[in-house]
């Protein structure tokens, strides 16, 4: 096997692949290493964790088909530390791999191909599919992956539920405490309802380069895979169940005020800071004489902050929860205005951007 390449695009490439493989607990060492795959004038790189699998697809002028495998952190680190502009060439020699590049030569040695793990192939003639651009794709995600829970003892909770409603696609995320919900895509044909690991999704938003305008994405029964310019991400569903969810979304809230996003922000860090040492409860109420939305906190030790934000109020209402969970929603909201509503004490809040109904997040309020 032989290659001659950039190494600019080599270390862009390496550095998309190996995280997979260098973050892997990996059970088997193989596991640490990236397949080098020669064919024709296409360089294939790919790692897996056995749950995900990231492949990268290189052009190349000059090359020598054949397959390697070689530890992927170390020939990432290498290639990324080589000068740019630098012409890299790459030869196996037996199961060693020789590294050139002007003055800088390195061996890596390498293991056989036979050894890695073959990747599950997946039908695209069978697979449901869906394409959209990579703006709204990024944005719809990173609104519902902030809801996904980190308890791995309710392993559905840790993923992001594809699923399609009255012919839509929606994304949701619940954690039990939050709930975010997105619609994905206003008119698909097929069906889906299936969980992706938030860890999955997260390498997906990592490998989208600035040249990427689309994306593609393919469901087959037991795997997701993601197709971006020269990248692929694979990953594994999530076995489980996801919550009925919608059901937790309240339709209509007794109180109901609009605020500007900045300044609800801004009083309610200030109001978080005093809020540390009692789990970050914060309390929000609302005044109808006052004409008035306040969000205060008190802590024995360290004093109390009320700050209170002139605006439309027709109910008076109060409701306490936790002040990292409304700054994670007003941080993905978008929008300038935001629409905050809430009935009685123990009703979840409703947070949605102002004229945007295609997401909507929940939180559920601390008894207080």
């Amino acid at each position: 096997m032989e290659i001659k390449i950039g190494q600019e695009k080599l270390a862009k490439a390496l550095n998309n692949v190996s995280r997979v493989a260098a973050g892997a607990r990996a059970t088997l060492p193989i596991l640490s290493n990236v397949l080098v795959r020669v064919d024709g004038n296409k360089v294939t790189l790919t790692t897996t964790n056995l749950d995900m699998a990231v492949v990268s697809y290189l052009p190349v002028s000059q090359s020598e088909d054949g397959v390697v495998t070689v530890p992927a952190r170390l020939m990432a680190e290498f290639v990324g530390n080589l000068p740019r502009g630098e012409m890299v060439e790459i030869k196996a020699e037996g199961e060693k791999v020789v590294i050139r590049a002007g003055e800088y030569t390195s061996t890596i040695n390498g293991a056989p191909a036979d050894d890695f793990p073959e990747l599950p192939e997946m039908d695209d003639a069978k697979a449901v599919k869906f394409q959209m651009g990579v703006d709204e794709f990024k944005a719809g995600l990173t609104q519902v992956m902030v809801a996904a829970s980190n308890d791995t003892t309710r392993p559905a909770l840790t993923g992001v539920y594809f699923n399609t409603f009255e012919g839509a696609l929606y994304l949701a995320a619940t954690d039990g405490y939050r709930l975010a919900e997105r619609k994905f895509i206003e008119q698909v044909e097929s069906e889906v309802m299936a969980i992706v690991p938030a860890a999955s999704l997260q390498e997906v938003l990592r490998s989208i380069t600035d040249d990427v305008e689309a994306i593609e994405v393919l469901f087959d029964e037991t795997q997701v895979r993601f197709r971006m310019g020269e990248v692929e991400v694979t990953s594994k569903l999530m076995d489980g169940s996801f919550p009925d969810y919608r059901q937790l979304i309240p339709q209509q809230t007794e109180v109901q005020v609009e605020l500007k996003r900045d300044e609800l922000m801004r009083i309610t860090k200030l109001a978080a800071l005093f809020a540390r040492e009692v789990g970050g409860s914060i309390t929000c109420s609302a005044s109808a004489e006052r004409k008035t939305f306040a969000v205060a906190s008190v802590a024995n030790e360290l004093g109390e902050n009320n700050s209170e934000i002139a605006t439309e109020v027709e109910k008076d209402g109060k409701v306490t929860l936790n002040s990292r969970f409304l700054l994670d929603a007003l941080n993905v909201l978008g929008g300038e205005q935001v629409e905050f509503g809430f009935s009685n004490k123990l009703d979840p809040i409703v947070l949605r951007a102002q004229g945007d109904e295609k997401y909507v997040h929940i939180i559920m309020p601390l008894k207080g």
